[in-house]
């Protein structure tokens, strides 16, 4: 039987490497991908030449002129990374139907059954992403998914310089303890700063000493997720590259430029997103059967909730009420909002748009299909909602 060889792709800097290809003065400069300080936005993604002053994705946009003044601020295009998106999966899955997708610039291949080198392999597959895309990715390729993960990261963070890193980085069978030994706690996926820290507390800050813990008192401290730290820690994972599905879920969020209390004007919020999360799932036809809201108050607490529906959907409207049904049971009257957002997950292939013996809700697919068609030849301000006209004053009105 031949060896389990999985690869872990990431493309790097994604955004950033998209809005490149689409404006080459960025090549080489400071800018990040991401919403402007004056509406509190966050850095989603930065270049290798803004990453050298200290900025990072997830930092506030502020924060990060503030470490580099002279930094570009790009806003952003999802069409244009979910497009190029596609294009890098399809190439991956020419060569197994083993692709595992987790997000729109990570995803994982099984190899196992390819007759070539590991490393000759991803060599191959870096050249012909870039070639056909010119988009730059990073590889770590090993006996299972948590290993390939790790030896992305560790290749990655590797590198030196502005330019991407292209990583490619090999783990053999059977040296997997030996790898993981020297790294910190937090590099193995799923262990996050609490866990770290309770650990700490045990004198365990690498995973080499996580993996010559004795199971005993990581059970006792961690109990079932105690055994699966130390077999992990040893370079163990047995699960599976999914082939089923690439997206899990959907989502959209925004951070207001000063905090809203007024209901109307955060279920109008709540109706724009649903809008633009129903769109993304009809254009890549997919259905969901979980809504989820998310609500963040100005002292940075989170809420969330979903709802699971008994019929898959792909309507703005079931988005839309699911969304504000969830909204009534966390929000209080004029209580500010910082951030709001909405997801769907139990995401799956079957849209529709069109049906013989039409039902109501064939009918609304078929008029928000038209509606997606407009937005995308005309621009998204070409079709409005009647509530969200103004009226124009006529010239016999005016005093």
């Amino acid at each position: 039987m031949s060896p389990r060889r999985i690869v872990h792709l990431d493309l790097d800097a994604f955004f950033c490497s998209v809005e490149e290809l689409k404006n080459p003065d960025l090549r080489g400069k400071p800018f990040m991908v991401g919403g402007r300080p004056e509406v509190r936005g966050v850095v989603s993604s930065c270049s290798y030449a803004a990453r050298a002053f200290g900025v990072s994705s997830a930092m506030p946009t502020s924060r990060a002129l503030r470490l580099c003044p002279q930094l570009i601020i790009v806003r952003g295009n999802y069409r244009d990374y979910s497009d190029y998106s596609h294009q890098v999966m399809a190439i991956m899955g020419q060569y197994s139907g083993l692709l595992e997708q987790i997000s729109v610039d990570e995803a994982y291949i099984d190899i196992s059954d390819l007759p070539d080198d590991p490393v000759v392999f991803g060599k191959k597959l870096q050249t012909e992403i870039f070639m056909k895309t010119a988009l730059p990715c990073s590889l770590g390729i090993g006996s299972n998914k948590m290993i390939a993960k790790i030896a992305t990261d560790v290749g990655k963070a590797a590198h030196r310089g502005t330019g991407s890193p292209m990583a490619i980085r090999f783990v053999p069978q059977g040296t997997e303890a030996e790898f993981l030994a020297p790294l910190p706690v937090r590099a193995m996926p799923g262990i996050g700063p609490k866990t770290a820290e309770r650990l700490a507390h045990l004198g365990i800050r690498t995973l080499g000493e996580l993996a010559r813990e004795p199971e005993d008192n990581l059970n006792r401290v961690f109990g079932h997720y105690g055994l699966e730290l130390a077999h992990r820690s040893r370079g163990l994972d047995d699960s599976l590259v999914s082939g089923d599905h690439e997206t899990k879920s959907i989502s959209q969020e925004v951070t207001f430029a000063r905090d809203i209390d007024r209901e109307k004007d955060l279920l109008d919020q709540l109706r724009s997103m649903s809008e633009q999360v129903g769109a993304r799932m009809r254009k890549d036809h997919l259905i969901a059967t979980t809504v989820k809201l998310k609500i963040r108050w100005p002292d940075f607490t989170t809420q969330s909730r979903q709802i699971s529906l008994s019929q898959p959907f792909a309507e703005d409207s079931i988005i839309y009420q699911s969304a504000v049904q969830l909204f009534k049971q966390i929000w209080a009257n004029g209580r500010p909002v910082r951030l709001i957002g909405i997801g769907v997950s139990g995401l799956q292939e079957g849209y529709r748009q069109l049906s013989l013996c039409e039902s109501p809700t064939d009918m609304e697919r078929r008029l928000l299909a038209a509606v997606d068609e407009l937005k995308v030849r005309y621009g998204k301000a070409i079709v409005q909602r009647g509530r969200a006209i103004k009226p124009k004053q006529s010239a016999d009105n005016e005093d």
